[in-house]
Formats: structure tokens, C-alpha cells, sequence
């Protein structure tokens, strides 16, 4: 199956993959203790819009300061908190944003997390030119806070509605009135608009700071989710709980019905609030934004089965709205490609995969095609801008293989550049100008190094090369990168991670690592080091390979498993199994997979699966059946289970538990607010009715990915236990 399997294992008896000897000794936490694990990282860029600078939190946290993009210094303080004059003063902040004129700095402080991304704090604004600071409301903590262009207003929700505080007269008032918990929500997003579509704060300030746009939820027939929420003891108070809190939120399941939206525009001289004219009905809106005049709105809308994305330009006084572009397609449209846009002064950038890759396509505002921006073989990944002095646009791509990242630009006549790098990942924040960029670049056996460089690519100077951070890791097991064939012949990306002294003699066993969800990617050449670099460390081989249906190969790649999820992918993994279970360093009787969130569910669908070669597997926070999870997610690769039946048939875990006769070490949080425990209970519930024996590991309060105290610790080292027990 692998291509060049002879020159791969020569490779590994030379010791082409042998590892210098190092003055640490790693342990589990150095592994997988997610701050242990996290290199040096330069705090956030702010591009300011002289071109020449940009501003980032100090080092202590306690400052904004101006850096040269020339020299990389230090040539100015926005902001100290030990300097700030008048009555309101802080000691700490935790993020900020500059007005458009950049004459104030909206700040905030003691946050409190909602879901993944949304947030409550408490919020100031801090003026540039006198040192002063005002509160943005004194009636309590704020949620998606906004600032005007002008910075003389703040618009924020609280409780479901929308205020504006005037910083000048002092006032603090509401535009909405009619939200409420679990009924109606305005201005912030629903939980499935947020992590579906990535959508926190629907609020937007028109360019002249007249008019406020906002999306309103109608949660009213949206089912409640409720789950008993634990307290684990990384609470401050882990004892308080005697009778356990119950968590209830709107959560629409597969089929169920969804938040019903509608985009209004609110007039800040008459106060008067318009619902925009929009042929909405059932249909998600996935953005709002200003066009580039910021006088109208561009609202998108996308069908339920989000195979049909529609595009208006909206007038917010009259209401008026105008069909300006349209895409459908037979399977789904990707957000990652027309969330990727780029509104102008006169002409707007998308993405879309409908040449069968994603690439940028430029309009005019009455939906006329101007030009093909990027065009090939390749994707698009990341969109950074356009010098409208020479008309270059900048992106990030595949242009150098799925695997890596490239900044790349095409010129207005089309041709097309790169900064030079050929392998690994690099990244960029480009200056307001696009004169210069702040690179972040790392390669499978390189962490993370930060520099700045003109946009030629050339580097100027080199801010953070983690050259510590690269020395107590260099007795790391090491990444290698391969290709597979699947069943029918086609090529999968792949890595292997061997152990430290690796002896090509011995027989190893093998873990196979995966994720493998739609238009998702694990095989990437970047930095990245966690736990699976620990079961390396123990003595096993880790390998992955991103089967049919991930991302950044062409649209039929990933598109072939629509309606039909767990299919083809558990066919391409068992097929990765069989290459490296044939390697004569690998103990072909101990195998074992491994997947967490959609790579859990592969591990069960990969043990109930007729020719497993998996003795063992482990699958944490599991999806086990499609009508477990939520709409927007699973509709837009199966559609609805009145649409699907039998797609949700074949595709569920659960019905195919009876075929499981492999062990299993299944884990989940018990307040996991995305795939929730249920799914893990519902599954073990009918492995008991079937008198099946598994192992099973709770963690108590923990949400989806485990981020906090020792739990991913705690988490690798039973994985390991149940490795050394099921598989030596």
C-alpha cells in the first residue's frame, strides 16, 4: 500500500529517524499537560493603521505596547494599567480592542465563560489622549461588547438584550427589550450558531456609527438540554454541590427544530428598530457584515441541508434587500469557504469550493464576477488581504501539498507567488499597509518561531525562536511522514510516530490515532506535541492516516462520504492498520485505535467493524449515534434523519455495538456541553444489556476537550494502563 515502503524501512534501519540524547528527562506531564506542553507564543498582533506598527500585550500583562515592524521594538505604551488617571482604575485585563480611529481602547477583565468562545466581563474604555477610563455599564457584567468606529459608544447585551452605553453623555440605555433566557436572544448568538458557525457576536456598527445591526433568536421551539453538572475538584468549592446543580440550555438535536432568526437594523437618531426584508423562513444566517462603504449590509443565507448559500446586499433604513449572488451544490457548501470574504469599496472577495478546490473568487456589489483570484490544484486555507497598491492578494494554501501551509499571493494579472518556504506551516498577520507581516512557522520537528518579514517573505528579524522549548523536547519520539493506499488504491496522507531508540529488531505495538470528520485534518506538518507523543515515549508506535472525507485534498475526497458518515472512513483506517500492521517491526496481534469527539466515534465504529484488526481501542467523548448530536453539524453531512433514516442507521455506533467484541476504554466528561455524556451512558448501557465487559473513566464537571487541572494527565495515563494491559 505504501509507495515507497522499501526506502521508508531502509530509512528507519540507517536511523534516519534516530534522536539525539537530551538533558531532560520527559515525563507524562511534560507530554501532555496542556501549559507544559504550550511553546513561547507572541501575544496577539494589532495591526495599527499607520503601517508601520502594531500593538500587543506585554510580557507582565500590564501594558499595550506599539512595536516597529522595522526593528521588532518597543517604540511606545497605548496602555498601563499603572498609569491609567482618574477615579476608574483596574489592575489586570485579560483582552482589548482598538476603536477604528484608534483613539480609544475597549478593555476587559474578570471573565466568565459561557460556552467555547462566549464570555461575560466586565468592560472599560480607556481614552488614548487623556489617560482616563469609564466603565461601559454599571448595572452589571457585559456580554460582546462592541465599540463604535468613533469610540464614543459601546453596544453590549446583557441578559439577552441589547444596550448602548454613550461614554459622553453618560447613558446607558436598551434597544431590545424582549429577550429573555431560553426564549429570545439578541445581539449575542445561540450555542449552535457559535460552535457550528463560529458566530459569538452578531452585533455591527454601520461606518458612520449611525445605525447598529444585529440577529435575533427565537429559541422558543428549540428542545432544552439538561444534565446534572457536577462540581470536580478544581472547583474552588468542590464540596457545595450536596445536591448537584442541574444545567439547562437550548440544544437543537438532528431534526429538531432550530433557532428562528431575523437581522434588524436599529436607527440610533429616531431609535427606531426595522426587521431587514429578507426571504429568511428556516434558513440559517451565517454572517452580517458592513460592505466595505459600510453604509449596507451583506447578509448570507443558507438552506437547512446547507447545500444552497444565498447572498443580499440590505439597505438598513429601507429594509430593502437584493439578491446579489447565489451558490448551490449536491453535497454541502463548506464554512471554510464562504466564511472566507472580504468586503471592499467597490468589489468583495468569497471563497468556494465549486471548482472543485477553494479558492477566491472577487465580485462586483450587483453579484458580477470580476475575476478568479486563485486557481489550481490546491486550497485556500486562510484569507490575510490585499495591497491595494499593487493589487496583490495574500492568502495561506496548500499550494505545496495538502500537508503544509504557504503564505501565498496572486497579483492582479493572476500569476502567483509564495514567500519561498516549501514545507511546514506557516502563518501570517500582515501590517495595515501589507508592507510587512509577523510570520509564525513550524515543521513536524520544529515548535513554533515567530519573526517578522517584509512581504517578499524575506525574514527582518526574528522574535521568538523557542529555542529552549526545542531543546528540552529534543528526546522526543519524532514524526514521519508518509503515504498509504486505502482499499481501492487511493493515496492517504500519513504519519508515523516511532519510539525513542527505536529498535527496527523488536516488535512494537501499534496505536492508530485518527479524528477523521468531515473536511477535518490530523496529517499536517506543524508543530504539535501531546499525548500521543507519551505512548511513543512508552514504547508504542502511533500512526495516523486521514482517510476519505477529511479536508484539503479535493472536494470529491471529502465529499464522498456525504450522507453515509463512519463508512469509508472505518474502511480507510482498518486500511491503514493492515500496511502498518505488516511492517516487520510491528506486533500485528496488538493494535489498538484511538480517536477523541469524532475520532471516539471512529474507535467504535472501527471495533464493531467485520475484519477489525483492533484488539483494543479507546474512544473519548464519543458521538454514538447521529440523532445525539446537534442539527447544524450533522444535517449538513447527513441531513436529517426524516431525510436519512437509513443513512443515521448505518452510520450510528450504537446500533452496531453488538458486533464489539474488542476491548474498549471509553472516557467523556460529565458536563460536556457539545457531545454530551449521555451519548457515553446510552452506549456502555447497551454494552451491559448485551453482557459485554469494557472499561469505562468518567471525569466529573469536565467539559469536551479537558483543558483544565491534571485531567489530561490523568486521561493518558489510564489510556496508557489500558494499552499495557490489553496489548503487551
Amino acid at each position: 500500500m505504501f509507495q515507497n515502503k522499501n526506502n521508508f524501512i531502509r530509512g528507519l534501519l540507517l536511523g534516519g529517524l534516530t534522536v539525539a540524547s537530551s538533558a531532560f528527562a520527559l515525563t507524562v506531564e511534560d507530554y501532555c499537560d496542556p501549559v507544559l506542553t504550550r511553546p513561547k507564543a507572541i501575544r496577539t498582533v494589532t495591526p495599527l493603521a499607520d503601517g508601520s506598527t502594531y500593538s500587543a500585550i506585554s510580557k507582565d500583562g500590564k501594558k499595550i505596547e506599539v512595536y516597529s515592524y522595522k526593528t521588532g521594538k518597543v517604540v511606545s505604551t497605548l496602555f498601563d494599567v499603572d498609569a491609567i488617571k482618574g477615579d476608574v482604575k483596574i489592575d489586570s485585563f485579560d483582552g482589548y480592542r482598538l476603536s477604528a480611529n484608534e483613539k480609544k481602547i475597549l478593555l476587559w477583565n474578570n471573565v466568565e465563560r459561557i460556552y467555547r468562545h462566549s464570555f461575560r466581563a466586565d468592560y472599560y474604555v480607556y481614552d488614548i489622549m487623556r489617560g482616563t477610563m469609564k466603565r461601559v455599564s454599571e448595572n452589571g457584567s457585559q456580554r460582546d461588547a462592541t465599540i463604535s468606529h468613533d469610540g464614543r459608544m459601546v453596544a453590549y447585551t446583557r441578559d439577552n438584550n441589547i444596550y448602548i452605553s454613550n461614554l459622553d453623555y453618560g447613558t446607558d440605555y436598551a434597544v431590545t427589550t424582549d429577550g429573555e433566557i431560553n426564549k429570545i436572544i439578541n445581539g449575542s448568538s445561540d450555542w449552535s450558531y457559535e460552535e457550528e458557525f463560529g458566530m459569538v457576536n452578531t452585533i455591527r456598527w454601520s461606518k458612520d456609527d449611525t445605525k447598529l445591526a444585529f440577529i435575533r433568536f427565537d429559541e422558543n421551539e428549540v428542545p432544552v438540554y439538561s444534565f446534572d453538572n457536577y462540581k470536580s475538584y478544581c472547583d474552588a468549592d468542590p464540596l457545595s454541590d450536596i445536591y448537584p446543580q442541574s444545567y439547562s440550555y437550548k440544544y437543537p438535536l438532528a431534526g429538531y427544530p432550530n433557532s428562528i432568526v431575523t437581522v434588524h437594523s436599529y436607527d440610533l437618531d429616531t431609535r427606531i428598530t426595522k426587521k431587514m426584508d429578507l426571504p429568511i423562513g428556516k434558513e440559517y444566517v451565517p454572517s452580517i457584515e458592513f460592505d466595505g462603504t459600510g453604509t449596507n449590509l451583506m447578509v448570507m443565507l443558507l438552506n437547512r441541508d446547507q447545500n444552497h448559500l444565498r447572498l443580499y446586499r440590505v439597505n438598513p433604513g429601507s429594509t430593502v434587500s437584493h439578491l446579489i449572488l447565489e451558490e448551490t451544490s449536491s453535497a454541502w457548501l463548506s464554512p471554510s469557504a464562504y466564511q472566507m470574504v472580504d468586503y471592499m469599496d467597490k468589489s468583495f472577495l468569497i471563497g468556494s469550493e465549486k471548482s472543485g478546490y477553494r479558492h477566491l473568487y472577487e465580485y462586483d456589489y450587483n453579484g458580477n464576477l470580476l475575476r478568479q483570484v486563485s486557481k489550481g490544484e490546491w486550497n485556500v486555507t486562510d484569507y490575510y488581504g490585499r495591497d491595494q497598491k499593487t493589487g496583490r492578494t495574500y492568502f495561506q494554501s496548500t499550494l505545496n501539498g495538502p500537508i503544509n501551509r504557504t503564505l501565498t499571493y496572486s497579483d492582479k494579472n493572476g500569476n502567483i507567488g509564495t514567500s519561498g518556504l516549501k514545507e511546514g506551516t506557516e502563518s501570517a498577520s500582515f501590517s495595515a499597509d501589507m508592507q510587512y507581516y509577523v510570520r509564525n512557522y513550524s515543521d513536524a520537528l520544529t515548535p513554533p518561531t515567530y519573526s517578522i518579514c517584509s512581504n517578499t517573505g524575506k525574514e527582518l528579524i526574528e522574535i521568538e525562536n523557542n529555542a529552549a522549548y526545542n531543546a528540552k523536547y529534543a528526546s522526543a519520539p519524532k514524526k514521519e511522514f508518509l503515504k498509504v493506499r486505502n482499499s481501492i488504491g487511493e493515496e492517504m496522507n500519513g504519519y508515523v510516530i516511532l519510539p525513542a531508540n527505536f529498535d527496527s529488531t523488536r516488535k512494537y505495538p501499534l496505536v492508530m490515532w485518527q479524528y477523521n470528520g468531515p473536511d477535518s485534518q490530523e496529517v499536517l506538518n506543524r508543530w504539535k506535541m501531546d499525548g500521543t507523543y507519551y505512548l511513543a515515549s512508552e514504547g508504542y508506535i502511533v500512526a495516523c492516516v486521514d482517510g476519505r472525507g477529511t479536508g484539503n485534498r479535493n472536494r470529491d475526497w471529502s465529499t464522498c462520504v456525504y450522507r453515509n458518515l463512519g463508512d469509508l472512513e472505518t474502511k480507510d483506517q482498518i486500511s491503514g492498520a493492515e500496511y502498518f500492521r505488516n511492517l516487520p517491526y510491528v506486533d500485528k496481534a496488538n493494535i489498538a485505535c484511538f480517536g477523541w469527539s469524532y475520532g471516539g466515534y471512529m474507535s467504535l465504529m472501527e471495533l464493531s467493524a467485520e475484519n477489525t484488526p483492533f484488539k483494543a481501542g479507546v474512544s473519548m467523548a464519543p458521538v454514538t449515534d447521529w440523532r445525539f448530536y446537534d442539527s447544524i453539524y450533522t444535517e449538513r453531512y447527513m441531513s436529517t434523519p426524516q431525510q436519512n433514516k437509513g443513512g443515521y442507521d448505518s452510520a450510528s455506533a450504537l446500533l452496531r455495538s453488538r458486533n464489539m467484541n474488542s476491548r474498549l476504554l471509553i472516557m467523556s466528561g460529565t458536563s460536556d456541553d457539545n457531545v454530551h455524556y449521555y451519548n457515553t451512558l446510552k452506549y456502555t448501557s447497551k454494552l451491559n444489556f448485551e453482557g459485554k465487559v469494557f472499561d469505562m473513566m468518567s471525569f466529573a464537571g469536565f467539559e469536551h476537550s479537558l483543558p483544565m487541572c491534571n485531567a489530561r494527565v490523568q486521561l493518558y495515563k489510564k489510556v496508557k494502563n489500558f494499552l499495557d494491559n490489553n496489548l503487551r
